[in-house]
Formats: structure tokens, C-alpha cells, sequence
């Protein structure tokens, strides 16, 4: 079968990395420590993939303005000193070795900062065969098609060939929105009755079923 997409468009945490469960946790963490309700693990969950002030403000829009800062440095402060043993899925590693080695294009678009994702790029090792990342503070966040376009602008590909991979309606609203094919994954942030109203082209659950995946229709 002819190939159908040159460039794959992957989000971070809970795509690649097994991230969402520490997520969640600092976010409960972080809203304890400055004296507001704790959000349950499903509303915590809702709003991974949103850059991190916005995720804030959408999870606890009550909160006065002066205290969002606060917010966001005791979260950083939990999420912080464990992100560089939280562990990547497994077959990621090799996974996206291969699918580079076949002659795709691989990016990442993620809702981290560009110096978050710059680390876990670092540590994971696998920054090399990424071609290029759109970070939420770099550009407007999700589900926004500004990653996406401002991807397919830097690396000079055909939207028509573009398909972005990820765990969240976030996600899958912002390919979308840019006009792009989606790949939803089951094993992140999201439950699969938040993803398919996005219509993604399959629902995958797990990394090894995204690579099959990929594999065959890509």
C-alpha cells in the first residue's frame, strides 16, 4: 500500500510518556497546598494536553487572578521533582527509532513549556529524530491549530499527508481544526467516549497497536 501521510505529529504526556497519572496528582497536590477543593482524578484528567495556565484556570475558574501563579508554582514544584523517572510507554523507544528509519517525518505537539519538554526530550533520548516541537508557550495552545500549521510550515509538508497522534480531545480537535487526520490513543488522559466524537481515523490501545498501526496505513 502507498504510503498516505509523511509527516506524524505526536503529543507528549500520555502519548509517548506515562505521564498523566503524575499529572493528576500534582495538579491535587498543588490545589491542597494553597487551600482550594481538591479536583477529581476525571476533572484533573480533562484538562492534560491544555498549556498549564489555561489547563488551571479551565480546571478552577473561580480562583482570583493573583492566585493562578501560585497555583502554578506549587504544581511545578510536585510535578518537577519526579518528571525525569516518569518512564516512557512501552515499544515508544524503538518504536519511534523505526518509524523515523522508514522515512517519516516525526514531530511533537505538546501543552508542556518548550524548556519541560526540552528535558524530557533529554532524558528520554529521544530528541534526535524528532524533526521539530511547538510547545505551549511558544504559540497559541490547544485545540488551537497553531502547533499543527506552524509544523507543517517548518517542515514543509502537505496537510493532506499530516496526521497527528494523540491521547486527548484536545488533541483531536486541534488536527481538526487544522484540517489534518487524527489518531486516537486509549491508554492517556482520555476515556475513548472523549475521543471519538473527534473522529479520529482509529482508536489504538496501546503504543504497540499505534506502531502496528502506523505500519499498515500509514
Amino acid at each position: 500500500m502507498p504510503k498516505q501521510f509523511d509527516l506524524l505529529i505526536f503529543d507528549w504526556d500520555g502519548t509517548l510518556m506515562d505521564s498523566a497519572g503524575v499529572i493528576v496528582d500534582s495538579i491535587q497536590r498543588a490545589c491542597e497546598d494553597i487551600g482550594q477543593p481538591v479536583p477529581s482524578d476525571r476533572a484533573s484528567r480533562q484538562i492534560i494536553g491544555l498549556g498549564l495556565i489555561q489547563a488551571l484556570q479551565t480546571l478552577l475558574p473561580e480562583l482570583p487572578d493573583d492566585e493562578y501563579p501560585r497555583l502554578v508554582e506549587r504544581y511545578r514544584h510536585h510535578y518537577l521533582g519526579r518528571d525525569a523517572h516518569i518512564p516512557l510507554f512501552a515499544g515508544v523507544v524503538s518504536g519511534i527509532q523505526q518509524l523515523h528509519a522508514d522515512g517519516f517525518q516525526l514531530a511533537v505537539a505538546t501543552g508542556k513549556s518548550h524548556h519541560g519538554l526540552g528535558r524530557a526530550l533529554e532524558v528520554s533520548k529521544l530528541g534526535p529524530w524528532f524533526s521539530a516541537t511547538r510547545c505551549a508557550d511558544q504559540t497559541h495552545s490547544k485545540p488551537h491549530p497553531a502547533m499543527v500549521l506552524e509544523l507543517i510550515d517548518e517542515l514543509d509538508a502537505d496537510p493532506a499527508r499530516t496526521l497527528v497522534i494523540g491521547d486527548t480531545s484536545h488533541d483531536l480537535l486541534m488536527a481538526s481544526n487544522a484540517g489534518v487526520a487524527s489518531l486516537g490513543v486509549t491508554y492517556g488522559a482520555h476515556e475513548p467516549d472523549d475521543l471519538r466524537p473527534h473522529t479520529p481515523l482509529a482508536l489504538m490501545d496501546s503504543f504497540a497497536e499505534v506502531h502496528a498501526w502506523l505500519n499498515a496505513n500509514a
